[in-house]
């Protein structure tokens, strides 16, 4: 697996699963019938944000992720960043290239730190990996985020101190 800069040309890659993805309403708080277009301009940050795919021997688009500073100002020294892994390539370790990519990215860049603003309670493979790489549950609001069979579970902010 290779992680690289995406391109604009991979963007017809990454929307077939994205659409999936933010569609099943059930790990992103992105509206379930954003357009491609909408969806695009959210996704493909500008510098000095980033957006990397991560891709096998192929060429195929296995994962992408796209990271950046989370707010503006005076907090615009902690990073953020939002993951998405093709269904069919789940468990095979593309989640956690993306994440230790973010990392790295977020220490070369000077952030003091990274904040996942909502990652959803009930995705416990997703908290379980970002744990496994360093974060930290910071608080959870409860009923944050309301799952499409769930109802409403709790979304936490989650934490890394660079």
């Amino acid at each position: 697996m290779e992680l690289r800069e995406a391109t604009d040309a991979d963007w017809a890659s990454i929307w077939p699963f994205f659409h999936t993805i933010v569609s099943a309403g059930e790990t992103y708080v992105y509206p379930r019938d954003l357009d491609e277009p909408a969806a695009r301009a959210m996704w493909m940050v500008a510098p000095p944000g980033r957006t990397v795919v991560a891709v096998d021997e192929h060429g195929t688009v296995l994962g992408t992720a796209n990271m950046y500073a989370n707010k503006m100002g005076p907090g615009s020294h902690i990073a953020s960043g939002s993951f998405m892994v093709a269904p069919e390539h789940a468990g095979q370790g593309v989640g956690r290239a993306l994440g230790e990519d973010l990392l790295a990215w977020a220490r070369r860049e000077g952030f003091r730190g990274v904040q996942f603003n909502a990652v959803v309670e009930s995705n416990t493979r997703a908290v379980k990996l970002w744990q496994s790489i360093g974060f930290e549950i910071m608080t959870t609001i409860p009923e944050g985020f309301h799952h499409p069979t769930l109802g409403y579970v709790g979304l936490h902010i989650m934490y890394q101190k660079l």
